[in-house]
């Protein structure tokens, strides 16, 4: 057993990364004692790492441990990865402190994005919740897990795309997926198998390029690709204006009558970027 303790690079809310994690079944964690079970998937195995905060907003810190010695420094920059320890949430609070977020960011300061733990399993989890309420989105990602995934010292682990891939459609229809929705996660995940679709490789793209390639794929619309930029990838500058979410935030925020259109949604924006994302997490916040 090894431990280590690292700190954030300026304010981060920890207790909100445990709160948005707590809704998904699938993740060990205890909000109390303020810590999480990390599943972590690298070359030479999958292995648990335990992330537990002991710092404040202003003052973050965290100890990592893990059984695994031999893949420790791997394991420490994942997990900083993961968590985006690096990145300087201070400078988005004031970014928006000159905007008409204002208010809402003093409400919600050190609020990070919070990352899924693999591409892939970010990608079908995604593709899995489109268009679904929240219970039966983890309803049906929670069997995904339960029925294709594995676990290592009780915490679940997505499968591989190479075990969904050799999955009939009938298998996920079992477990009450649409016909539609099993073929886009096993097609998808036989794209990834047969070399067509490099997630590794796409993280790397831009926005624009990355949104351009998922959008071809059959079941990935532009809500999926963005919520993989924004959870998957961790993009900053991400606002899905299709969320009913942040549409319902909005006319909530800026006290409108109905939900707001495309176009006031554009005017509202204007001086978010480059941190949109924040923006968007900061409205699902004020009304979760």
């Amino acid at each position: 057993m090894w431990e280590e303790v690292l700190t954030a690079n300026s304010y981060y809310d920890f207790d909100y990364t445990l709160q948005r994690w707590s809704y998904d079944p699938l993740t060990k964690l205890d909000r109390e004692e303020r810590w999480v079970d990390v599943p972590v998937k690298l070359k030479n195995g999958s292995h648990v790492v335990r992330v537990q905060a002991h710092g404040t907003t202003a003052r973050p810190s965290f100890s990592i441990s893990s059984e695994d010695e031999d893949a420790k420094e791997a394991l420490i920059q994942h997990v900083r990865d993961l968590f985006q320890w690096d990145r300087n949430l201070e400078k988005v609070q004031n970014h928006f402190h000159n905007t008409n977020l204002k208010d809402l960011f003093s409400a919600y300061p050190g609020t990070p994005i919070v990352k899924d733990f693999h591409l892939y399993d970010c990608l079908v989890k995604v593709i899995i919740h489109q268009q679904l309420n929240m219970k039966f989105a983890h309803t049906l990602s929670t069997r995904f897990v339960e029925r294709l995934g594995y676990q290592k010292d009780g915490i679940w682990f997505y499968p591989e795309p190479e075990t969904v891939a050799d999955v009939p459609y009938e298998e996920l229809r079992k477990l009450q997926f649409s016909q539609r929705k099993a073929e886009y996660v096993i097609d998808v995940s036989r794209k990834i198998v047969e070399g067509k679709l490099d997630l590794e490789w796409l993280a790397r793209q831009s926005d624009e390029d990355v949104m351009k390639h998922l959008v071809k794929i059959r079941g990935v619309g532009p809500w999926t690709a963005e919520n993989w930029l924004m959870f998957g990838v961790g993009r900053e500058n991400l606002l899905p204006k299709a969320d009913i979410g942040i549409q319902n935030a909005l006319k909530s925020y800026f006290k409108l009558e109905d939900k707001p259109s495309k176009e006031q949604m554009e005017s509202f924006s204007e001086s978010w970027p480059p941190y949109q994302s924040y923006a968007s997490l900061a409205l699902w916040r004020s009304i979760e």
